[in-house]
């Protein structure tokens, strides 16, 4: 399954597991872009990225952490 940008809660799902040692509330997010554009599953267009995707990717990794 490729992922997109829209699928926040599955992209933090696997930053969690890629990255379990990392407090997401302090991660920045030109970390957290590069991040997801590193994932092996992730696959979309890396300028469709704005603040309101990360938000949301860094809010689904805080809850699941």
């Amino acid at each position: 399954m490729s992922l997109k940008w829209i699928d926040s809660l599955d992209i933090a799902l696997d930053l969690l597991e890629k990255h379990p040692d990392v407090d997401p509330e302090k991660i920045l997010f030109t970390d957290l872009r590069e991040w997801i554009l590193a994932l092996d599953s992730f696959d979309d267009d890396p300028a469709h990225c704005n603040e309101r995707i990360l938000e949301a990717v860094q809010a689904n990794w805080i809850a699941e952490s």
